[in-house]
């Protein structure tokens, strides 16, 4: 008579488990979710901060204009 009115299933020997495996996949989700929003935030707030900056910081020159003239021979330790 019980067995009727199961309508869940809860009666069988894996519903536990599944449901202990399905918590712990939507606890990792929500981990997940969070560390993509903090990632998110963080990108924004990079892109704020250089937005307050004034045109002309933009626009100025390369601070190592020679940079992309070094060649492997050239950084490499004697």
């Amino acid at each position: 008579m019980s067995d009727n009115n199961d309508y869940l299933r809860t009666g069988e020997g894996d519903f536990r488990l599944r449901a202990d495996v399905t918590a712990l996949m939507l606890k990792g989700a929500g981990y997940a979710a969070l560390f993509c929003f903090a990632v998110g935030f963080l990108i924004w707030v990079i892109y704020a901060i250089g937005q307050l900056l004034p045109e002309q910081s933009k626009e100025a020159d390369d601070p190592t204009p020679f940079s992309y003239n070094l060649t492997v021979e050239d950084t490499t330790v004697s």
